[in-house]
């Protein structure tokens, strides 16, 4: 399928790279000469150089024959206006980044078929993140009968130093399964031979009634914050501090804008509103930073939010979050004094993917820190792997089964379980394994 990506920012960039290694058809447009220049050396991918909201331009990249359209420049107006032209070409599906609040209202906007903000889907990943304690990840299938996990390997867990091989020898009475390992940036697809290090952020499949013991292999437990503390005065740290208040949990902004400061006082009342330096120990301390659960560094300023997190571990906070920019910090800091680094460029980049996915593929979850998805797939009647068990599969290695749901009821499944018509699998899978997954129980 040809998709056209107007925009060759972060989100662009990112989305190019991911969609064309699945070998999908992806032109790009940029007007900028430079950011054109960059993306031909790095993707295999057509770019055109022009602005993403003229009909030439549009045409030049080959609207015709497109099947999607995804326009997510730094301009709402541009991001409209492509999508409203490719409309006109009747584009089946239209995708438009946009931030102004004031041009979305309750029935969308004409012409285009997914709104992305990047603020507010990053605002609903950190409540769960807050919600849940330590824990990077939870994902329920089948009504929660399987819950797959995300966390970082704490020092003396129980997980520390083994092989999946022999933690499957010792762990045993429950279902769990460890599907994937993310380790200085990289992901690998777990297997028996996988040494799982402290520090390392690994996802555990487990059946919905053993929350609290896949945790435990991670050294983790899930508890209510009492209180959090934002760092930064940005639109992201305003919508993620209502969502906090709005949930009881009691919640307190620095930021060194004064008038930032007083607008912020001003329209959110049940927030605490500082003005004051947010890297500053003397005002986190003056502020109750010994009761605080969970600091979330959310200023615009990657350096200000990694020494916050820096200075607020020090001064005994159980849990960092940063926010960067700059799209590679949030795998390569996560763990190292900061325990979980998130980005508002790919929260949108991955509500993108997962509206890409169709066919048998039911849903997708991406996560922030990694390039492996979590699908939900159902096996086609007419699939070579029906009636097969797992391991006489030939499934490709940077794709691992973690669960199936049955008739409604979810499940770990063995090398041995047999494979039927119309199962969903849930998969953790690499993107270059996707198109072989679906070929593979399609």
């Amino acid at each position: 399928m040809r998709i056209i990506i107007v925009g060759a920012g972060a989100v662009g960039f990112h989305l190019a790279e991911r969609l064309a290694h699945e070998g999908q058809d992806i032109v790009v447009i940029e007007p900028n000469e430079a950011k054109a220049a960059e993306l031909r050396q790095s993707v295999d991918c057509l770019v055109v150089v022009g602005n993403g909201a003229s009909r030439r331009v549009l045409e030049e990249a080959g609207i015709e024959s497109a099947g999607l359209l995804i326009a997510v420049t730094n301009s709402d107006a541009v991001n409209i206006l492509a999508c409203q032209a490719a409309a006109g070409y009747q584009v089946p599906r239209k995708v438009a980044r946009v931030e102004d609040e004031t041009l979305l209202t309750s029935h969308g906007i004409e012409g285009v078929d997914l709104v992305i903000d990047p603020g507010a889907a990053l605002a609903r990943e950190l409540i769960q993140l807050v919600k849940k304690g330590g824990v990077s990840e939870v994902v329920d299938f089948a009504d929660g009968s399987l819950v797959l996990l995300g966390g970082y390997v704490q020092e003396g867990a129980p997980m520390a130093g083994m092989t999946l091989a022999e933690l499957r020898t010792r762990v045993v009475g429950w279902e769990w399964i460890v599907t994937a390992v993310v380790r200085n940036g990289e992901t690998l697809i777990a297997r028996g031979d996988t040494v799982i290090l402290e520090g390392d952020h690994v996802m555990v499949m487990a059946t919905g009634t053993h929350q609290a013991e896949a945790l435990a292999l991670m050294g983790l437990e899930a508890h209510e914050p009492g209180k959090v503390m934002v760092l930064g005065g940005t639109r992201l740290a305003e919508l993620t501090s209502n969502l906090l208040a709005e949930s009881g949990i009691s919640t307190t902004i620095i930021d060194s804008d004064a008038d930032r400061c007083h607008q912020l006082a001003a329209t959110n009342q049940r927030l605490v509103v500082v003005c004051g330096d947010p890297t500053d120990p003397k005002v986190l301390r003056a502020e109750g930073i010994d009761a605080v659960d969970t600091m979330l560094a959310l200023s615009g300023w990657d350096e200000i939010n990694i020494v916050g997190c820096l200075v607020a571990k020090a001064l005994g906070v159980e849990m960092t979050v940063a926010r960067f920019q700059r799209l590679e910090f949030v795998g390569l800091l996560a763990g190292i004094g900061i325990d979980a680094g998130v980005s508002g460029r790919l929260a949108a980049a991955n509500e993108i993917l997962r509206f890409v996915r169709r066919g048998r593929i039911r849903s997708v979850t991406t996560f922030q820190d990694t390039t492996a998805e979590a699908i939900e797939m159902e096996v086609g009647s007419a699939s070579d792997a029906a009636g097969r068990t797992l391991k006489e599969v030939n499934l490709p290695r940077s794709a691992i089964v973690g669960g199936i749901i049955r008739d409604g009821r979810g499940f770990i499944p063995h090398g041995d379980t047999v494979i039927e018509p119309d199962d969903d699998l849930i998969l953790v899978t690499l993107p270059e394994a996707i198109h072989a997954v679906e070929k593979v129980f399609g």
